[in-house]
């Protein structure tokens, strides 16, 4: 059976029952009416990034700091080679000492939008502030401008400036935490595994991928089952990865750090944390994930939280599931930090 939306076989793939919302997430998800039901086409694209920045407006420098609470940079580093210069955002707090622990991490957007800034209010608020963590947010370059491997080439060579100037930073290299959300948690998944297989980076204590895209072949049962449901289904999925990969999307030789799902190795990764919503198109692909770190032998913490849709947390930040899900988050970056 194949993958791609609109073929054959994924047009005769039976029809499923989603699982029922959460009542809280799903009163926040009827709250945004039409928006809810609208697909990412390429058509669209350019006016979904213009909803997609309003939506979610860029702060300021200033605005990050918090009236001083923070200390915030935004840097501009080599680039891979024969690339061009990558911008890294990075903030701590601004009256913690000594070297501090690192999160490096990428932002969602389906590999399309989204932007490096937009998501550091909230880990600042719950991450930096409460655990003594510095974070680098990755600005990488989008699809389909940039296919891959050109925003996970801009992931790592970033990666590789923070720990090779971890000194000036005041950062401790040595406990690096490499993450992020939804595309940004495949780019994250991604990145671990370059990283492991170059051998030219650091070793990370963890990895936390959250509701993470990672497989291009979109053909788990979730996949199918959530067609249609939530706020990002299989069909803007599908835009996204052929954005992503161009004329290498659906190809059996795709490597593993072009979609992690296609690993047949996943050894001697970090301690990995995964959540997902179980009313979501990700959830088998996570599941599956997780599994597979088992079989390896790894340590993975997965969290399918029942009744969530794709990205609940942000659009419903006060529901209990929410903050059941901030708490484990939380709770599993104190335990990798040693706090």
């Amino acid at each position: 059976m194949t993958g791609r939306p609109g073929s054959p076989a994924s047009a005769a793939a039976p029809a499923r029952t989603a699982p029922p919302l959460d009542p809280e997430l799903g009163a926040a998800l009827a709250a945004l009416g039409d928006l809810s039901r609208e697909r990412l086409t390429p058509e669209n694209l350019a006016a979904q990034r213009e909803r997609d920045a309003a939506g979610r407006p860029r702060p300021t420098e200033e605005e990050l700091r918090a009236d001083g609470r923070f200390a915030v940079e935004k840097l501009s580093v080599p680039g891979a080679e024969g690339g061009p210069d990558v911008t890294l955002v990075y903030a701590r707090p601004a009256d913690a000492a000594g070297p501090l622990p690192v999160l490096y991490y990428m932002h969602g957007g389906g590999m399309v939008m989204g932007n490096a800034w937009a998501v550091l209010p909230k880990i600042l608020r719950d991450w930096s502030a409460p655990l003594g963590l510095a974070v680098v947010s990755v600005e990488y370059r989008l699809a389909p401008e940039t296919p891959y491997p050109g925003p996970l080439e801009d992931c790592h060579a970033g990666l590789l400036w923070t720990v090779g100037h971890a000194d000036e930073l005041g950062i401790d290299g040595e406990h690096l935490i490499i993450g992020g959300k939804s595309a940004g948690g495949g780019l994250a998944a991604a990145l671990t595994l370059l990283n492991r297989d170059r051998g030219d980076g650091p070793a990370p204590i963890g990895q936390l991928l959250q509701c993470p895209m990672l497989d291009d072949r979109l053909d788990t049962l979730s996949a199918h089952q959530m067609a249609g449901v939530g706020l990002w289904d299989r069909s803007s999925t599908a835009v996204a990865w052929q954005a992503y990969l161009g004329d290498r999307y659906g190809a059996p030789d795709l490597p593993p750090y072009a979609a992690p799902a296609r690993a047949t190795d996943l050894s001697g990764l970090p301690p990995t944390y995964i959540d997902v919503g179980s009313a979501e198109t990700f959830r088998d692909e996570n599941v599956a994930y997780a599994h597979a770190i088992w079989r390896a032998g790894g340590d993975a913490e997965l969290h399918v939280w029942p009744g969530a849709f794709h990205g609940f947390d942000s659009f419903a930040p006060a529901a209990a599931l929410t903050r059941e899900a901030r708490h484990a988050r939380t709770r599993w970056l104190s335990r990798i930090l040693g706090r």
